[in-house]
């Protein structure tokens, strides 16, 4: 397998995350996104948003050094979440589950939080590889999609010892 690491995130990655972030089957897949992902002024207003929060930790997720997506958390509603978004030249390789063990490794906040479209049976098989389970599901609107969507909360407790 390759190697997969998360870095700090830098101003020479914004094009490769917009563009990784507007791909039409990426959207439909991750759904409660960007109503225009082609919005450029809108990203670039939003990623700065997020940079700039203390309460986000974003992340470059690397294949071998090379650009593979972005892993985050963030702060909703009191509650610690995660995020990922793999491109989609590294779906199917196991990627995204690296990254997010490595993301949350790194995040010592417990119970940590995550969302999936209930149709993203991909988003789902990695957060419960790396022991997140449902706690609830709801249907809500999703910007990306046009429509309401599904979607899955998950938990990551901690572990008894």
């Amino acid at each position: 397998m390759a190697h997969i690491d998360l870095r700090e995130l830098g101003d020479d990655d914004l094009d490769a995350i917009f563009e990784m972030m507007r791909d039409s089957a990426a959207v439909e897949l991750a759904a409660f996104t960007a109503s225009d992902p082609d919005d450029r002024t809108r990203f670039d207003e939003w990623i700065a948003r997020e940079r700039g929060n203390p309460d986000v930790s974003m992340h470059v997720v690397t294949e071998d050094g090379g650009f593979a997506g972005t892993a985050a958390t963030f702060m909703a509603d009191g509650d610690r979440e995660v995020t990922y978004w793999i491109a989609r030249h590294a779906w199917g390789r196991g990627v995204a589950t690296a990254a997010l063990q490595l993301l949350v490794s790194r995040e010592a906040t417990r119970p940590l939080f995550a969302r999936a479209a209930s149709h993203n049976l991909a988003s789902i098989a990695v957060l419960e590889k790396c022991g997140f389970t449902e706690v609830t599901r709801n249907v809500d609107f999703a910007p990306g999609l046009g429509r309401q969507v599904e979607e899955i909360f998950f938990t990551l407790v901690p572990t008894l010892d």
